[in-house]
């Protein structure tokens, strides 16, 4: 993993918390910040792909394009034919 030195201003609340997580699973606070900032990346690369899906759930349902082949969805599949 590449790591790049950041520097950042933290509320004092922000730096104690941060400070008794990192005491507590014995971590480092870049460590427990890291993660913090990996989860809430995560957790909103999720939100924007389900407001995605939200505004194109319309198409996806009204579509011919995107429906012609619904009807085929409850078809068995065999190879062999």
């Amino acid at each position: 993993m590449n790591l790049y030195r950041a520097q950042i201003i933290l509320e004092k609340q922000q730096h104690e918390q941060l400070s008794q997580i990192a005491h507590e699973e014995g971590k480092s606070i870049s460590e427990v910040a890291r993660e913090l900032i990996r989860l809430a990346l995560r957790e909103r690369q999720r939100r924007q792909m389900e407001m995605a899906a939200q505004i194109l759930q319309e198409d996806y349902q009204n579509d011919p394009e995107l429906t012609a082949f619904t009807a085929l969805d409850g078809e068995d599949w065999d190879e062999t034919r």
